[in-house]
């Protein structure tokens, strides 16, 4: 510690002022006459000694020179304490952060990483609060820039704060119904979130799966669990560990590829369901659509076609809308639809439709291609499959995609390229929407219209994860189609 001139020209005069304040009190208690004084021999003498060579321990009026000492030295002290730093109150210097409760566990198949506070402010367009993100977010871009993918656009969507409050949430995401969802969609939407169970049938080859017909408070009609699912008023009630199909729906409306069915999280205490399906869970329900196709064969009734690999791969090749002669199924599938699909699968890691077989990565010992003995297959490309290659009746040229779990836990070690093989445009309105930086915001303000799913995740703090696995993919997709040099597509189709 070092004490500056003008410290030391202080403790000068504080010293000048305790020798003043001493001589007086030493006056006052003491004669002013003769002092005496022995020799250095012992003997004593007296001597006349004038005031100003008395010793100035006497002067001061002072017992012992050490008390004089103490109070330099206590002065001293209280100077070089306004010196010392404020000290630490946490760990390494900073104070402690007040303690959160921590939002409610999630499902499996969502919880990706451990949640952020629900205190900090993270702007949902991707960036971080301006005294702590800025760094990460310029790290981020960094390492783009050194793989060569193409810089995401800065989000133009008005960014608020969420996680503090429900309030808060409510003004974020609540305030109008997002453009991507359609009239048509809201309805179906509240349909499977609010109707009421009236009957139940089990899904061949699906143990886990009921099909539920539902009758909403405003229909005109009595309900009548004898009808058929004709009429559009049934849903699929799915496991509980595939609730991620709910985002894959919002994911798709966002997107503007709109394939999917309208899906929505749901508990359900109905007395028709077995007990499993009311143990308070939140389940996916999917709207059941009534005019998909299916091929007569039992053994292949998850296809409108047949469509095997090595055709597939032909088809994108030659850029021949019939892939086999005669199947008017797959003839009237536009070819944009496939560009479509591989997008949508590949930011999920859907492997089911293109890949069933897990060729296009090394599948761990659990995986169900590799139980079943499916990954063998690869070695032979002519006895590979396309699985879940659908369309309806009423939209024929148009795929449908079902089945959108997915795998959000999917490293990116193991992302599976071989889905985007033989694809050479996509469309433009997707691509668009990842080059924005919205996707994760768009994801939040879709997401909260399902508040059975919201509320279940544990809100946008609970959600922000696995919805930062998608924008990093879709980042990773572009990177794709810059080193490939694929072309961009403007959507004719919708």
């Amino acid at each position: 510690m070092w004490i500056s001139h003008p410290d030391i020209l202080y403790i000068n005069n504080v010293f000048n002022i305790l020798v003043l304040h001493g001589t007086a009190a030493g006056e006052q208690g003491q004669p002013n006459g003769d002092r005496v004084q022995r020799s250095p021999r012992g003997a004593a003498s007296r001597q006349i000694l004038p005031a100003m060579a008395q010793r100035p321990w006497r002067r001061t009026g002072l017992k012992h020179p050490s008390l004089l000492a103490l109070v330099v030295l206590l002065a001293l002290a209280l100077l070089a304490l306004s010196y010392l730093p404020s000290p630490p109150t946490g760990d390494h210097g900073r104070a402690p952060l007040p303690h959160v409760a921590p939002a409610p566990p999630a499902p499996a198949s969502l919880l990706l990483a451990p949640r952020p506070r629900r205190d900090v402010a993270v702007t949902p367009c991707g960036d971080k609060s301006p005294s702590q993100g800025a760094k990460r977010h310029r790290g981020k871009g960094r390492r783009l820039r050194e793989q060569g993918a193409p810089m995401p656009s800065p989000c133009v969507d008005q960014p608020c704060r969420w996680g503090g409050s429900p309030q808060e949430d409510r003004l974020c995401f609540g305030e109008t119904v997002p453009p991507w969802l359609s009239e048509d969609d809201i309805q179906k939407m509240e349909l499977l979130a609010h109707g009421q169970v009236v009957s139940k049938r089990r899904v061949p080859a699906h143990g886990q799966v009921l099909r539920i017909r539902l009758h909403a408070d405003g229909d005109t009609q009595p309900a009548s669990p004898g009808e058929d699912c004709g009429d559009g008023r049934c849903g699929l009630i799915k496991r509980s560990t595939d609730l991620y199909e709910v985002v894959a729906f919002h994911l798709d409306r966002i997107l503007g590829l709109n394939r999917s069915l309208p899906a929505v999280a749901r508990r359900f205490s109905s007395p028709i369901l077995p007990y499993s399906y009311t143990n308070g869970a939140p389940r996916p329900l999917i709207w059941w659509a009534p005019d998909i196709q299916h091929l007569e064969d039992t053994n292949n009734d998850q296809n409108s076609c047949a469509l095997g690999w090595l055709q597939y791969q032909e088809m994108l090749r030659s850029h021949n809308v019939a892939p086999v002669a005669g199947d008017t199924a797959c003839a009237s599938i536009q070819r944009g639809e496939w560009g479509r699909l591989a997008l949508f699968d590949f930011l999920l890691q859907v492997h089911d439709r293109l890949d069933r077989y897990c060729c296009g990565f090394e599948p761990d010992a659990s995986e169900p291609c590799v139980e079943e003995m499916l990954h063998e297959k690869c070695r032979n490309p002519s006895e590979l499959f396309l699985v879940h290659i659908l369309v309806r009746r009423s939209a024929p040229s148009r795929l449908v995609f079902i089945d959108n779990a997915g795998r959000p836990q999917q490293p990116e070690a193991k992302l599976n390229f071989r889905l985007l093989e033989g694809i050479d445009s996509f469309p433009e309105t997707a691509v668009a929407t990842l080059r924005s930086g919205c996707l994760a915001h768009r994801l939040l303000k879709s997401l909260y219209r399902d508040q059975e799913l919201w509320e279940s995740q544990g809100g946008a703090a609970g959600l922000w994860p696995l919805l930062q696995v998608l924008e990093r993919r879709g980042q990773i997709l572009l990177q794709y189609l810059q080193e490939h040099n694929l072309t961009v597509v403007r959507d004719t189709l919708h």
